[in-house]
């Protein structure tokens, strides 16, 4: 279905089948805002829990990298040396870098978009076209995000501003403390502004997370016409329908069609097997197999069955028993004499209105006459 299909106004809500096709195309719920948010406030966490130890590890890299022996003039190996040196801050730095980007994809994941979709990454001619992009930057949608980025500009000057002149007698005084003091104060102070502006984004995320699912919605509503189109495409149009029908009749010849509309019912697997039936008291000795098939062949005897109003009952066990041990022109093994009669018993007291589709009975099939799909006898 074209995502540009007319029809009308679209009213509807979009159906399962559109949303996951918009899925694969990359179309999904996102959040620039939320994951903004999630990994500043992820990597502000560990730099406030683990900062005294990057400190620490960034000022023994220090030393160490202006301490140096007669051995390192002699044998100097820069490689070696930066290794040694970037070994010292591997874990306290690596673990800022694993929390942003467990963060980063936290943040689909909360939104039920993660995952990787090989469509989005198709070309698509009307994304490169130039009018096309000057439309959606100066357009309504170009204007509503110049006014949330405008709006998140002033929300986080202003409570950055906020932050430095609370602390403003704080940052005046480092000037008369020693270097690590200062160092310290400034941590922090640079800490609570970022884990402030975390927690602004979140805000701004909850406001922009429910418009996210508005917009979307909006644009994937549908049209009734494309409701019908959609029903088309997953049902199969009638002519469609039609063609299928007649490729099964093909598949029965004339003689088999007649034995099928004079059958008495049509056992079925039910998708893969079907088997149909013939009893007539004072006439056939035993009940007769007139039909049975498998795949598009069981389909077709399930087709005609029900257009000729012959009974169907899904009994798999049984469908697999006939069709392996029975060919059609011949009475069915006298094994299952029993569990037939039971059928056919049933099938003349739902006829005759003594019994309901809630009484059908249970049949057992002899333990040796249980076959799987491929006709190998269970065990």
């Amino acid at each position: 279905m074209a995502e540009g299909s007319s029809g009308g106004e679209k009213t509807e809500k979009p159906t399962d089948k559109r949303l996951r096709d918009a899925s694969e195309k990359g179309d999904v719920l996102q959040s620039k805002e939320l994951g903004t948010a999630l990994v500043v406030m992820a990597g502000m966490v560990w730099i406030a829990l683990a900062g005294p130890a990057i400190m620490e590890a960034m000022a023994h890299m220090l030393v160490e990298g202006l301490r140096f022996d007669q051995n390192d003039v002699l044998n100097f190996t820069p490689a070696t040396r930066a290794y040694e040196l970037l070994g010292l801050i591997a874990l306290p730095i690596g673990g800022i870098m694993a929390a942003t980007i467990i963060a980063a994809i936290a943040a689909p994941a909360m939104l039920g978009s993660l995952g990787f979709r090989a469509k989005a990454f198709a070309v698509k001619p009307e994304k490169l076209n130039p009018f096309t992009g000057l439309k959606r930057i100066f357009g309504v949608q170009g204007l509503i995000e110049l006014v949330k980025s405008l709006a998140k500009v002033i929300l986080l000057g202003t409570i950055g501003f906020w932050v430095v002149w609370d602390r403003l007698e704080a940052i005046v005084a480092m000037g008369q403390t020693g270097t690590r003091p200062a160092l310290m104060e400034l941590g922090s102070l640079f800490v609570v502004a970022c884990l402030t502006m975390a927690g602004a984004l979140f805000v701004i995320a909850g406001i922009d997370i429910p418009a996210q699912i508005l917009q979307r919605s909006k644009r994937l509503n549908m049209s009734k016409q494309d409701l019908k189109d959609e029903h088309k495409e997953t049902e199969g149009s009638p002519e469609l329908k039609g063609m299928v029908r007649r490729r099964q009749y093909e598949m029965l010849n004339n003689s088999v069609r007649k034995s099928i509309s004079e059958a008495s019912v049509v056992i079925t697997n039910p998708t893969h097997f079907s088997v149909a039936l013939r009893y007539r008291p004072g006439e056939d000795a035993a009940p007769l197999v007139v039909a049975r098939g498998r795949g598009e062949t069981a389909l077709a005897i399930r087709e005609l069955a029900g257009e000729k109003g012959v009974p169907l009952l899904q009994y798999p066990e049984l469908a697999r028993a006939i069709y392996y041990t029975s060919r059609a022109g011949q009475v069915i093994n006298e094994q299952l004499y029993m569990a037939v009669a039971t059928v056919l018993a049933f099938v003349f007291r739902i006829e005759n209105k003594m019994a309901s589709e809630m009484d059908r009975p249970h049949i057992e099939v002899p333990g040796d006459l249980r076959f799987d799909a491929d006709g190998r006898k269970k065990s």
